[in-house]
């Protein structure tokens, strides 16, 4: 599990591209046979990648977490954006199809991860985040996600919005997260852009080609900076960060976030006019 410490927005400022990439960019999520785990003390979310192939992967304790079992004190979410999977929770076997999704709740004591096809794996992406209560294990599908259609065709940001875990779906602790698409022909996401300071937010970008790039943009309103983003890699954004990005080509990404409330819509938003 690798460690990310917090980076102050006065500091971050003073970072040239490779400072910013290695705090920032979570790079090689997905690797065959593996589990991938960076853990951010902001917030202390747990952002991973699982590529099973033709072994069962489990999601073991870490020392990093200093309890029993991974899921002692904390919740999960996991988005699979590859072949069709399973998870399975303390031995029951939930198939989780391709843009399907699994809520796990604090408690359950072993998890672990198979592909249906070890030639066409899964890709099970997850967020992990501190938790105080224990609510259902469930698996979310597109049609139980709740959508939402933002942006305009002159902007190039059409783009719809689905909200896999969300109060509007099903109860978790503070774990939100959700999948947004880019309809074609649209190029930015989150543009006009906000900041949230009561929630930090990680972003995954996918469904991208291996010449295509994404350039993410960060830091402060008036102290922006961009990291070149490229297939299946993350980055973590501080509740101080602006987080718009703008491809070469369509893409889509999963946000997730973890804080202080779960109202999706709380936002400070900033004024183009404004930005620097």
């Amino acid at each position: 599990m690798e460690i990310r410490q917090p980076i102050h927005s006065a500091h971050a400022k003073q970072l040239d591209t490779e400072q910013l990439r290695e705090h920032f960019l979570i790079e090689n999520l997905f690797q065959s046979g593996q589990i991938n785990l960076t853990y951010s003390h902001i917030d202390r979310i747990i952002v991973g990648g699982i590529l099973p192939t033709s072994e069962e992967l489990e999601l073991e304790g870490a020392k990093e977490l200093g309890v029993d079992f991974f899921l002692q004190r904390r919740e999960l979410g996991i988005i699979n954006i590859g072949a069709p999977g399973t998870v399975i929770v303390d031995g029951e076997t939930f198939e989780i199809g391709a843009r399907e999704a699994i809520y796990v709740g604090m408690g359950a004591k072993k998890v672990s991860f198979k592909s249906l096809d070890a030639k066409n794996p899964a890709r099970f992406y997850l967020n992990c985040a501190p938790a105080h209560h224990a609510y259902p294990t469930r698996k979310i599908t597109r049609k139980d996600a709740s959508p939402e259609t933002l942006g305009s065709a002159e902007n190039c940001n059409v783009r719809t919005i689905y909200k896999y875990f969300h109060p509007a779906v099903l109860p978790t602790c503070q774990l939100v997260m959700g999948m947004t698409e880019l309809a074609p022909g649209s190029l930015w996401n989150t543009m006009p852009c906000h900041t949230h300071e009561r929630r930090m937010e990680v972003y995954l970008y996918f469904d991208m080609s291996a010449d295509n790039i994404v350039f993410h943009y960060m830091g402060e309103p008036q102290e922006t900076r961009h990291l070149v983003i490229r297939n299946e890699q993350a980055v973590i954004s501080p509740s101080w960060s602006i987080h718009s990005g703008v491809g070469t080509a369509r893409y889509t990404f999963i946000w997730g976030m973890v804080g202080e409330n779960q109202t999706f819509h709380d936002m400070d938003h900033v004024a183009l006019s404004d930005i620097k």
